[in-house]
């Protein structure tokens, strides 16, 4: 089994695997977006297919008070997008993805900042900094999600 997270930013999507035995989480990579995270849906699917991935864990940047805003609302709309997309993928044969894995929302509050801290406690800093925040931040969103399913 296997586990995709997300992170949706704004200038790039993050992205973190789980190991096989849900334990860890680690990065993978960002996809650039340029502002319309939704231009990353089929780079998305192709990793899904690629790692049979079997749960996909997107963070929703809930405000500090626990509301929704704009971007968790948009995160819902990504999210539904990516599950329509998938099951069209099952069908078209030009795609690797053989079933539509479980997708799920968590909260991500804080988690930027989490990302921040540990890139700075292992000396990442300056320019080398700034293009690993997003696929940090879906290391700790899917990190979250996979202790939580230990509980």
């Amino acid at each position: 089994m296997v586990w995709l997270g997300i992170d949706l930013g704004d200038a790039r999507v993050g992205l973190a695997l789980s190991d096989p035995e849900l334990t860890l989480a680690h990065p993978i990579g960002n996809i650039q977006v340029y502002g319309d995270s939704f231009r990353a849906l089929d780079e998305v699917i192709d990793v899904i297919g690629d790692e049979s991935v079997d749960h996909v864990v997107i963070g929703l940047p809930l405000l500090l008070n626990g509301e929704e805003g704009k971007s968790a609302k948009k995160a819902r709309r990504w999210s539904v997008n990516l599950e329509k997309r998938l099951h069209a993928a099952v069908e078209d044969e030009s795609y690797s993805v053989t079933r539509v894995p479980t997708i799920e929302l968590v909260d991500e509050r804080l988690t930027t900042v989490t990302a921040h801290h540990q890139l700075f406690d292992a000396r990442i800093g300056g320019c080398k900094h700034r293009p690993m925040v997003d696929q940090q931040s879906a290391v700790v969103i899917l990190q979250t999600a996979l202790d939580r399913s230990r509980e």
